[in-house]
């Protein structure tokens, strides 16, 4: 800083300045004294700001400043400080006769701003309201109840002290040359702001104070008693400088200390002013520490199981979850790093990664399972049960990340997808009804994008190219500028031009042309509900389409690509790339047509926006939940967002784990994580957990044909150890593919009421006997967390040994070889069979470019082959390819093996019949 320049700014604003002076302090030449203290406040703050940046490169502190009045010498002082220090100064400029609430509008803005660090008030006389509307960690003037109240609680250090207070202390202790013990003390004309805390600080200091005001009819007798007198604005003319008396410490501790009459004293501005950016750098100390990882503070909720167990909506219904703010703040997530919806969820912001990108992330566990009967074999149950018992009963870090369920299986077969039992999430109808609306935000951008196909295609064969040019590149005011999606169109076409006039008519038709073949869309409409009859419509039949119809189809909303890019993506960047990328169609010469080519990327990211922040919930016991993406398991992955397990494996810390769950059996699923996923994410599981049941073995081992929603047969209620060890095949067959991976197995066997414990003994005994690194009954579906706790500890053990983790292919081979790899290596078939279809599209997208991809398999998961009557383990069989497709922005093939149905339909009694909303409560009935 120019400290003569400060000096000359200093004395211009002292009373009397150009005219003989009378001290009224045998002190006053303390300039000297005074500049020392502001200048080792100074050199402290600097050595934290930089202590700070040499953590972080890229911290700027931020100083806000919200001002309806003239500068004065402090506001001035806290300019240049500032400048030394290397601080930004965000200055908010206000008319003097600003409105109260205008000012509170600013104040709010600011206090939710991330980037400052502190705010100050620079008003000419702010109301109690209006102070107190300042959030307290960044009130470094200390001017709001709260930080007042600390300090006269004598805790001070948590919260800020008005610097102008502390400058008038220390400016007073050096020109008294000690101690204050005893010292009458008269602070006159100061405002409630800094009365409050300069009273306090006297007081602790064993000195007299008293507060007068200008007007007073006792202000003489009290000037002549003072030994120190404070004063807190400007005096009036008719005070005569002779009723404080000779030697008396005078210290101004306004802004400005203007005066008619050559009173003179220390003036406090730069002190306080250098106090202030002190408590900047403290403000900013504190934030950056609250950025780093914290331990957890979780308080666990207490289940009390009974028995029978009641259904699934009473016990979630029973236990009344903590708000979702304090979750957060137990799991080490900021305030403002999470959206509020309603009490019990909320989305979680992806700045925390950047915030813990040096965290080492925890522990990875995969729940997988073996091939499912109809019934499901409760994946969601064990991921669930998992965390409830390693971190309400084992004392460890755990997150659990789910996919979000489709509201098609909801009200059709399968009812909720929470968990089940004393393992589950809640509140379940929030869970399993909207939860934030990211399926709902799915449907409107991937239906956006079907209306823009078709609308092209109209357009393009309805007009001239100069007429399309006219209107896609419009004349506004006179002006015509392409968008920035028109131009990086224009430039993937070789056309560097930005120029709308400087197109030659050649270019021109290039722009305005997709020619897209109607024959060859591949993007459908999405709805999430079970709709039989859209699986094949017919479009355009209205007059106003002028005859350009065609066949199209409904897909359910969790089909559509969009949510497997919801599912794999990284970032808002990463995000917006991949939906440029979806191809949509080809063109009339066999080319791919992107939706970046239809200029609709950027519409699509900002529907997609908020879709893209993790859901935070709870389970049962008060452990974390992230529930986000759903992309169905036969045509897409099946599994949850990147992101969610990204963000949860830093917030458990480095033992802590993150237990994520694949779709389906592990031959669909498992498969699908290991290669689509974990080459997207970068991340290797340390555990797969491979759930069966009982019942699914015997089926598996001959057992008849089991139904939802039928009862089951006595073979599944009844001791039967042969159909058990015939049926252990598949357990067998679906650990060999984990071991292929090099992860170690971890079987869970999902105890049910029938099974017996001959029959648990067996399968443990078996599984052991086939590679799993440990096999153990789980009850955690009656018990909650308490009823996995041999699961928690046979993962923390698997969760220590060391993997081997390999790819089943290279994506350098040529498709046909990838989808062989899998059919023979995952599902034990003899060989492929391509219809013409699919061999036609994978020399298509072989000659566009997309060989380099990874394979997702569309197939049935109610059997390793391709016919879902195989049970066990089929071999020999050759699997029929019907067709391939390939979702480029997701960043996969997917062949379609027999016959699969991308909208489900209906059963004769859906599960609808049993939902009812009780419209005096608003509870949910029949969920589940």
């Amino acid at each position: 800083m120019r400290w003569p320049m400060l000096r000359r700014l200093y004395h211009s604003l002292l009373p009397g300045h150009g005219c003989p002076r009378r001290s009224l302090s045998s002190s006053f030449p303390v300039w000297r004294g005074a500049q020392e203290l502001h200048g080792n406040i100074v050199h402290r703050s600097k050595d934290t700001f930089s202590s700070i940046q040499k953590q972080n490169a890229a911290f700027k502190p931020v100083l806000a400043v919200i001002q309806a009045s003239v500068d004065d010498l402090t506001l001035q002082a806290t300019k240049n400080f500032a400048q030394e220090l290397g601080v930004d100064i965000l200055h908010v400029r206000l008319p003097q006769r600003t409105s109260e609430a205008e000012i509170i509008d600013e104040i709010l803005k600011l206090n939710e701003d991330p980037k400052v660090h502190g705010l100050v008030l620079h008003l000419a006389e702010p109301s109690v309201r209006v102070l107190n509307a300042v959030r307290p960690d960044k009130d470094v003037d200390g001017v709001t109840d709260v930080n007042l109240g600390k300090m006269v609680r004598s805790n001070a250090e948590e919260g800020f002290i008005s610097p102008t207070a502390s400058g008038v202390i220390e400016l007073i202790e050096q020109m008294a040359h000690g101690s204050l013990e005893g010292k009458n003390v008269l602070i006159v004309g100061a405002d409630g702001s800094l009365e409050a805390p300069l009273q306090c600080l006297l007081q602790k200091r064993g000195a007299l104070s008293h507060v007068s005001s200008w007007q007073s009819q006792q202000l003489q007798t009290k000037l002549s008693a003072a030994e120190i007198v404070v004063i807190g604005s400007t005096k009036p003319q008719e005070i005569p400088v002779s009723w404080i008396k000779q030697g008396t410490i005078v210290v101004f501790s306004g802004g400005s200390e203007q005066s008619s009459d050559g009173l003179v004293g220390q003036a406090v501005g730069p002190l306080a002013a250098a106090r202030r950016l002190e408590n900047l750098a403290e403000s900013s100390k504190r934030w950056f520490d609250a950025q780093k990882y914290k331990n957890w503070d979780l308080r666990c909720l207490k289940l009390q199981p009974v028995s029978p167990v009641p259904s699934d909506i009473m016990i979630s219904r029973g236990q009344s979850p903590k708000a979702v703010n304090v979750l957060a703040k137990e799991v080490g997530l900021l305030a403002d790093e999470i959206e509020m919806y309603g009490r019990s969820k909320a989305k979680v912001l992806l700045s925390v990664l950047e915030r813990l990108k040096e965290q080492p992330n925890g522990k990875y566990v995969l729940v997988a399972g073996i091939t499912p009967t109809p019934l499901g074999e409760g994946k969601s149950t064990v991921t669930i049960g998992l965390v409830q018992a390693l971190t309400a009963h084992k004392n460890t870090n755990s997150f659990a990340c789910l996919r979000q369920p489709s509201q098609g299986p909801t009200f059709g077969v399968k009812g909720g997808a929470a968990g089940g039992g004393y393992a589950q999430v809640i509140p379940m109808e929030e869970f399993n009804l909207h939860l934030t609306g990211d399926i709902h935000a799915i449907t409107a951008a991937n239906n956006l994008l079907a209306a823009a196909i078709d609308a092209r295609i109209l357009h393009e064969n309805t007009q001239s190219d100069k007429a399309l040019y006219n209107r896609l590149v419009p004349s506004i005011n006179g002006v015509r500028n392409f968008s920035p999606i028109q131009i990086a169109r224009l430039k993937k076409i070789g056309i560097n031009k930005t120029d709308p006039g400087s197109l030659t008519t050649e270019e021109i038709s290039r722009f305005v042309r997709l020619d897209i073949d109607p024959s060859t869309i591949t993007w459908q409409r999405v709805l999430d509900t079970n709709d039989r009859f859209l699986r094949k419509i017919t479009i355009g039949e209205a007059n106003t389409e002028k005859g350009f119809s065609r066949q199209a189809q409904f897909d359910i909303a969790v089909a559509s690509e969009i949510m497997a890019i919801l599912a794999l993506t990284d970032s808002l960047h990463d995000m917006k790339e991949r939906f440029g990328r979806m191809v949509v169609a080809s063109d009339k010469k066999g080319q791919p047509v992107t939706a970046e080519d239809l200029g609709i990327t950027g519409a699509l990211a900002v529907l997609m926006k908020d879709a893209i922040k993790p859901n935070l919930m709870q389970t049962l016991e008060g452990t974390p939940v992230f529930v986000h993406a759903g992309p169905f398991a036969n045509i897409a992955h099946g599994s949850s967002s990147v992101l969610a397990d990204k963000i949860a494996l830093k917030l458990v810390g480095e033992n802590g784990f993150v237990v994520t769950e694949a779709g389906f059996g592990a031959d669909i699923g498992m498969e699908k994580f290991f290669n689509i996923k974990c080459r997207a994410s970068g991340l290797v599981p340390n555990v797969v957990v491979l759930v069966a049941t009982i019942r699914a073995l015997k089926m598996h081992g001959g057992g008849p044909n089991v139904t939802a929603g039928a009862p089951l047969a006595k073979e599944y209620i009844d001791e039967n150890l042969q159909l058990v060890q015939d049926g252990c095949c598949n357990l067998q067959k679906q650990i060999q593919i984990s071991q292929q991976f090099g992860v170690p197995v971890v079987v869970a066997l999902n105890i049910f009421k029938t099974d017996t414990q001959a029959e648990i003994d067996l399968v443990c005994k078996i599984a052991k006997q086939s590679g799993a690194f440990d096999a153990v009954p789980c009850n955690h579906w009656s018990f909650g967390g308490r009823g996995a706790l041999q699961l928690a500890e046979a993962v923390m053990k698997a969760a220590s040994q060391d993997t081997n983790f390999t790819y089943l292919y290279d994506l350098e081979l040529p498709i046909v070889e990838k989808i062989r790899a899998i059919a023979q290596k995952v599902y034990g078939a003899a060989d492929i069979e391509l219809s013409p279809k699919a061999q036609s599209k994978i020399e298509v997208y072989t000659q566009q470019g997309f060989t380099k991809l990874p394979i997702c398999m569309a197939k049935t998961h109610l059997s390793l082959s391709h016919q879902p009557e195989k049970k066990g383990v089929p071999t020999g069989f050759t699997l029929p390819i019907s067709d391939v497709r390939a979702s480029i922005g997701a960043g996969f093939i997917f062949p379609l093996v027999g016959t699969m149905s991308t909208m489900p339909g209906l059963p004769t009694r859906p599960c609808f019949y049993d939902i009812d909303l009780d419209p005096d409560t608003e509870e949910v009935k029949g969920l589940f």
